[in-house]
């Protein structure tokens, strides 16, 4: 082999001396090496550093803690009004939201959602839309529809009014028809149709308990889990063109396979990890590489959110408390391999450490795409 001249290189501060062309190529292959491990992947104190997005969050008051987290931590919110028939109403969460907005032009931004309060009158779908082109015109990146739909609503028929339902296709042609994204919390974990000590996570097991109207286990009457995701596929497939974000894991939460099947099946869906991913975090428990590989898989279909709270009566000190622990434990999770606890999870769990590319897309791309922010 014709030799080449001696070939000297500063590589990080140390001086190496290569003859010949195999050493060369070592030496550029060295350096790429050297540079890839580097960037490869996060760090725990990478987390401000980052422009980060928290896709789910719920504002119900005029109260600014989490807003003034955010700006701290590096995030911007995406604020989801909830259909709880309680007060305040969705109509009023939302103007929460855009007053918030307004203060916090860049750490929030809002969905809006309706009601179904008025179904059987016939004009019910032109006044949801009019009000929909409302709050588009305002700024609303798209709608959300809630679990009410398949769980509290009736029609005159004391039927349960189902998310399949044919009345719904005026409304999502609109959407589309703005380039709006739906975001749909439709049926609830799989736990909700277990008794409370054969659920998976603590989290669920204490919110069924507060809230016995929403444990299926106890309403045998009301639609199955099964029942509730086939309704939810209907939809979908009765509006192939809707961009669809399913929230909180899009109600699969118990298993990435059937995840996987669900994001195969439907192109234009993409899931949010709001108040799942101690879900990821218990199938870590015993299974860490399959949750991994499935993140790492499926890296454009998934979005990071989290499903936190502010309302009027919060505290400010505690809901900033509260925000930063569960951003910096999830990011822990995700960039990290350290052995973790989490409140939700029985046992402890290694986190995923994943790739940097990774991390940029369910922390920042994925909102921006699926979302369609500008």
């Amino acid at each position: 082999m014709k030799n080449f001249k001696k070939l000297n290189r500063t590589i990080s501060g140390l001086r190496l001396t290569f003859t010949g062309a195999i050493p060369q190529i070592f030496a550029f292959l060295l350096i790429g090496a050297m540079t890839g491990c580097r960037n490869e992947y996060y760090s725990i104190d990478d987390f401000s550093k980052i422009a980060k997005y928290d896709t789910h969050v719920h504002f119900e008051g005029t109260n600014t803690g989490l807003a003034e987290q955010a700006k701290e931590d590096g995030f911007c919110m995406i604020a989801i009004s909830v259909d709880l028939g309680t007060q305040p109403d969705i109509y009023k969460q939302f103007q929460f939201g855009l007053q918030q907005e307004k203060e916090f032009p860049s750490q929030v931004k809002n969905i809006t959602s309706f009601d179904l309060l008025e179904w059987n009158a016939p004009d019910w779908d032109k006044k949801v839309i009019e009000h929909l082109q409302q709050d588009f015109d305002a700024g609303a990146l798209g709608l959300k529809i809630w679990k009410c739909i398949g769980m509290t609503y009736r029609d005159s028929n004391d039927q349960l009014i189902m998310i399949d339902n044919p009345r719904f296709d005026a409304i999502m042609d609109f959407v589309v028809s703005k380039n709006k994204v739906v975001i749909g919390h439709l049926g609830e974990p799989r736990n909700c149709w277990l008794p409370i000590d054969s659920m998976t996570v603590i989290s669920d097991q204490n919110y069924f308990k507060e809230h016995p109207q929403y444990h299926m286990y106890l309403h045998p009457e009301f639609p199955s889990y099964e029942e509730q995701i086939a309704a939810r596929d209907r939809f979908l497939e009765r509006n192939p063109e809707l961009t669809f974000i399913g929230a909180h894991l899009g109600s699969l939460e118990w298993s990435t396979d059937e995840l996987a099947k669900t994001l195969d099946k439907f192109p234009n869906m993409a899931v949010d990890m709001a108040e799942r991913i101690c879900h990821w975090q218990h199938q870590s428990l015993t299974d860490r590489e399959k949750v991994r590989n499935f993140i790492i898989k499926y890296q454009d279909r998934l979005i990071y959110g989290t499903d936190l709270y502010e309302g009027q009566e919060t505290k400010t000190d505690e809901v900033k408390a509260h925000a930063h622990d569960i951003w910096i434990r999830d990011w822990q999770y995700f960039v990290t391999d350290d052995e973790m606890t989490a409140p939700q999870v029985k046992g402890k769990f290694r986190g995923l450490k994943l790739p940097r590319e990774v991390i940029v897309k369910i922390y920042n791309e994925n909102a921006r795409k699926w979302f369609k922010i500008i």
